[in-house]
């Protein structure tokens, strides 16, 4: 997530330098081939060319919208995951002693107890994270790359997503969290969080088998464990059901075509000032009018897939952190993680 107010234009030219180039080399080619081999015959009225420009603005808005759909349901189903943790909290320190145990346990065995439901469900926190930020065959940092531009995803990953972080946070955190011999069970599982939450559940079973918990609390903490399962089903939808293709690539072809028609529209147009350097003024509008259309098309590109692993995705480690401090807080930990700080105006 960008955190900075505005994008400043080092910004904007880092994430569309690429595009600029293309461009201007696109307008500078099509000016000179006017000029030396007198293509004045090969021009597009206005009309038809304008036409098609606001029918490719209004596709290319559909899909933004679409985009930013996706995003803003992502962040609210971790609002949601925020929400519950805190309650599971709750309910874990409130729902869970000696009430209905004829035999009570020590202060430090319940609180045992507390601390390993916690625990585990903050190390379910930063598994889901890391599962989500698999990538998948249609997002920019896929398995698939290779050669240059597998080197361009990896630079753009290291300056403005998860490589900026420099280790692998979510084994670090496990290790930390969970028993080494859970630890060693669920990470082979090819759903890991799936498992976790299903630990839970057993403990809570074994929990309630030795009356620490009644049937009535046994059942609001499932339910709890339930709105967790949904949650992350939630977020699996997203990241495997991609904005459909038919919409994402005609977008790009669109955005194409008007931008190679584009200087057989412009070109003419300044020529009809001066005959003799209208087609070297056209070079910038050219260049300019088409880099509008590219952001545009790459807004809602880099939006649609919000657990990606780059800028623009939802800040899953920040709130995992968030969440992290608020647990231990109510376990009256003092010795807590710091918060997660953005890097390069970069909050991830």
């Amino acid at each position: 997530m960008i955190v900075k107010k505005n994008i400043d234009l080092l910004g904007i030219i880092s994430f569309s330098w690429f595009h600029m180039i293309w461009l201007s080399l696109w307008a500078i080619l099509m000016a000179t081939i006017y000029h030396y081999f007198h293509f004045e015959w090969m021009k597009i009225p206005w009309l038809p060319l304008s036409i098609m420009g606001t029918a490719v603005a209004f596709y290319i808005g559909f899909k933004n919208n679409s985009a930013y759909d996706r995003l803003w349901e992502a962040r609210k189903i971790w609002g949601a995951i925020v929400n519950s943790s805190r309650m599971w909290g709750t309910v874990v320190k409130g729902f869970i002693g000696n009430q209905f145990k004829d035999s009570p346990l020590s202060e430090a065995e319940i609180s045992a107890v507390h601390k390993r439901l916690v625990y585990r469900h903050i190390a379910w926190l930063y598994v889901l994270r890391d599962q989500l930020l698999i990538p998948t065959q249609w997002e920019h940092l896929r398995d698939s790359h290779t050669g240059w531009v597998k080197r361009f995803y990896d630079s753009r990953k290291n300056s403005f997503g998860i490589g900026m972080l420099g280790e692998d946070v979510t084994r670090k955190e496990l290790n930390l969290l969970l028993d080494k011999s859970e630890l060693e069970k669920v990470i082979n599982f090819q759903n890991t969080a799936t498992q976790l939450i299903d630990n839970q559940s057993q403990e809570l079973k074994t929990l309630r088998a030795d009356h620490l918990i009644d049937d009535f609390r046994h059942m609001e903490m499932q339910q709890v464990l339930n709105d967790f399962y949904t949650h992350q089903g939630k977020c699996e939808r997203i990241k495997k059901f991609p904005l459909p293709r038919q919409y994402a690539s005609m977008s790009f072809v669109f955005v194409s075509l008007f931008i190679i028609l584009l200087p057989f529209g412009m070109i003419p147009a300044f020529m009809e000032l001066s005959p003799a350097w209208g087609h070297w003024v056209s070079v910038p509008f050219v260049a300019l009018v088409g880099w509008v259309y590219i952001m545009m098309e790459l807004v809602g590109d880099y939006s649609e897939n919000p657990f990606e692993g780059l800028g623009n995705d939802i800040p899953m480690l920040a709130l995992c952190r968030t969440i992290e401090i608020d647990l231990r807080e109510m376990l009256g930990e003092t010795d807590l993680p710091p918060a997660i700080q953005p890097v390069n105006n970069v909050l991830l």
